[in-house]
């Protein structure tokens, strides 16, 4: 079924027990962006996914999305993000908890079943959602979001990685392809064997055995000088 609402959203109170907004500072950056973020906006966009009237409440959209902005904020797992929860009371009014809870509010699963359940233009709406928070408060400029630079230091490139031996086996490569597409006969190749040579040199390397490697390395130059 659609999403439960947030318990900060019940007007019941509990006699016995300090809500949480009498207990912290209205000053804090976190209760800053909980009145920034359109929390009733990101409801409605993914309580779509969910059935009308099959199945028990989901957990509310609120605690779901304040769970992974901590979570990408701080570079949590799903379990870290949850234990940190349960002893911070910014994180909790955060999420739209009216008191303090000392358990967990759900289980790490969910936040998994979650994300696959909004998939990638879920995401995209929080990135949104999180530039619109940031202009509200003015922590970031428009002028700023003009240019995006992007780290691909980690991204998967078709690049060889520029080692001695694999520029030597890379060269002969490109001469016998030149060779071949003019027509050029060559006494050898030596495809097959500069494959294993190459092989050898890597594992030598890696196994710190230099002076095999040097030796392996000086045969696929012979190669290329063939």
């Amino acid at each position: 079924m659609k999403p439960t609402k947030p318990p900060i959203e019940d007007d019941q109170r509990d006699l016995f027990r300090s809500q949480l907004k009498n207990i912290i500072s209205h000053g804090h950056s976190l209760v800053k962006l909980s009145r920034a973020v359109n929390w009733d906006e990101l409801d409605n966009k993914f309580g779509v996914t969910f059935c009308e009237d099959n199945g028990r409440p989901s957990i509310s959209t609120r605690l779901m999305v304040a769970l992974h902005y901590l979570k990408f904020t701080y570079d949590l797992s799903d379990v870290a993000v949850l234990e940190g929860w349960v002893e911070n009371p910014y994180w909790q009014y955060f999420s739209g908890m009216k008191y303090f809870e000392h358990e967990f509010p759900c289980d790490p699963s969910s936040m998994t079943r979650w994300r696959q359940r909004i998939g990638e233009a879920g995401a995209e709406e929080l990135l949104t959602e999180t530039i619109e928070a940031g202009l509200a408060l003015k922590a970031v400029k428009k002028t700023q979001l003009r240019n995006i630079n992007v780290d691909t230091t980690v991204q998967e490139k078709d690049v060889r990685f520029p080692t001695d031996g694999r520029l030597y086996d890379r060269a002969r490569e490109r001469l016998v392809k030149a060779a071949k597409d003019r027509e050029i006969d060559l006494r050898q190749n030596y495809n097959r064997l500069s494959k294993q040579i190459l092989l050898k040199q890597s594992r030598y390397t890696h196994a710190k055995q230099m002076k095999r490697a040097k030796k392996a390395t000086k045969k696929l130059k012979t190669y290329l000088a063939e």
